[in-house]
């Protein structure tokens, strides 16, 4: 499950927070926390309840659990008394809520399709048979660190012969050979797309030749 809040992801698959591409390092008793607190998302979690779940069978002084909030609120700049995520309940214990969605799982990866591969200035991007995401998350299949391109943006889905695109409600727009599209449309060889400000090549090889992902400069 991944769960969406402000500029923050948190990935509970992979066990990782990030904002927006900067991962955020938590230790591994605190993401327990935050996972306790956003799996009972809004209400409030005991403090008694909290130590039996990170601590099972030791006997801990309060001032640990306490640590561990701050260790959340700290790395999502919230602040104790103005809290925008964890939330103190008097006398009891915590709640997180913040203003959390629910986002796309990526796909697992799917067999490479042949010769397909989004070209972004030196940037090569392979495609894979079925869905490629493509935004600034950083769990995207294609990723695109660029203020102007949505965390979900677009996706293009390879079936076989066939490449479609589509927009995912966007901010800027999704651009298919210089007009805006709505819905899925069919990518063709050569075809220029732009996401926002960002434009890139669609590209279909039949002989299905492997290309190498360029680092970007």
């Amino acid at each position: 499950m991944r769960l969406g809040f402000g500029e923050y992801v948190l990935d509970l698959g992979t066990r990782q927070v990030f904002r927006v591409a900067e991962e955020i390092l938590l230790s591994p008793k605190a993401f327990q926390l935050l996972e306790l607190l956003t799996a009972r998302r809004p209400n409030a979690v005991s403090k008694e309840e909290l130590q039996k779940a990170l601590w099972p069978d030791t006997f801990v002084s309060e001032t640990n659990l306490a640590n561990l909030v701050s260790e959340l609120r700290a790395a999502f700049g919230d602040e104790a008394r103005q809290s925008h995520v964890i939330r103190t309940v008097q006398r009891f214990g915590y709640a997180f809520q913040a203003d959390a969605r629910d986002l796309p799982v990526a796909a697992a990866a799917g067999k490479a399709a042949a010769g397909c591969r989004l070209v972004w200035g030196e940037v090569e991007f392979p495609l894979r048979e079925g869905e490629n995401m493509i935004g600034r998350d950083p769990a995207a299949a294609v990723h695109v660190d660029d203020v102007s391109v949505s965390r979900y943006h677009a996706r293009i889905v390879i079936d076989g012969a066939a490449a479609r695109i589509e927009d995912l409600g966007s901010k800027n727009g999704t651009h298919v050979r210089e007009s805006p599209i709505a819905g899925s449309v069919p990518l063709r060889d050569g075809d220029d797309v732009r996401l926002g400000s960002v434009a890139m090549v669609f590209h279909r090889s039949e002989t299905g030749a492997p290309t190498e992902t360029a680092s970007r400069q």
